[in-house]
């Protein structure tokens, strides 16, 4: 990636989008946050701005500066995926730490997270502003939708399918070939071994409904 990168958000997501961003040298202008207790202060020497009183920042992106939405609010992701395409005809850019392994045939959208240590196996299709947490496998032919979290130290198993807006928690195990609902939950540390509809929160060992 040649340009620089403003970063949406200067929560955790935007804490560990920096550092994958800097593991691949790539320079951060700063971050963009509703926060006002935020403006003026720094991470890691990047500053942070006010969304509204810094639009000229803003300007700049798709044509000078690339954009990564780094919000724990799936609502105010899906906001600001919107004004970044209708307002400045821009998708955001895909933040894949250095240390992560992607295999070489898959099938990978824009807007995803995908954090240290974290493998991507062969065959995957991945769609859009996802966020791979850190050691969390993905393995081959998986299927994973948009908008779907999936927990550090979690494991997905071969041809699993995940529908937008999923939540995976951390070190759930989905069992090969299980489908998840759209905007279904997986407590931390589950064990799914039959689909789960959408819109459900399961948990347990064997994972049941909550």
């Amino acid at each position: 990636m040649e340009n620089p990168v403003l970063i949406f958000g200067a929560g955790l997501i935007g804490h560990i989008a920096l550092e994958i961003f800097k593991s691949n040298d790539v320079v951060v202008y700063g971050f963009l946050d509703d926060n006002d207790a935020l403006h003026g202060t720094e991470i890691h020497d990047t500053p942070i701005y006010s969304f509204l009183d810094d639009e000229g920042y803003t300007r700049l992106i798709g044509k000078k500066t690339e954009a990564f939405v780094a919000l724990s609010s799936l609502v105010e992701r899906k906001h600001v995926v919107e004004m970044l395409k209708n307002e400045r005809e821009s998708v955001p850019t895909n933040a894949i730490h250095k240390l992560a392994i992607l295999a070489q045939d898959i099938t990978l959208g824009h807007g995803n997270l995908v954090d240290l240590g974290a493998v991507i196996g062969t065959g995957v299709k991945m769609g859009h502003h996802n966020y791979i947490y850190a050691g969390a496998v993905v393995d081959a032919t998986a299927k994973i939708g948009n908008f779907v979290t999936i927990g550090p130290g979690a494991r997905i198993g071969a041809d699993v399918t995940i529908a937008d807006g999923a939540f995976i928690g951390t070190g759930a195990v989905i069992i090969n070939g299980i489908t998840i609902g759209e905007n279904a939950s997986i407590g931390a540390g589950s064990v799914v071994v039959a689909p789960v509809a959408a819109n459900t929160k399961v948990f347990g060992n064997p994972a049941q409904k909550v």
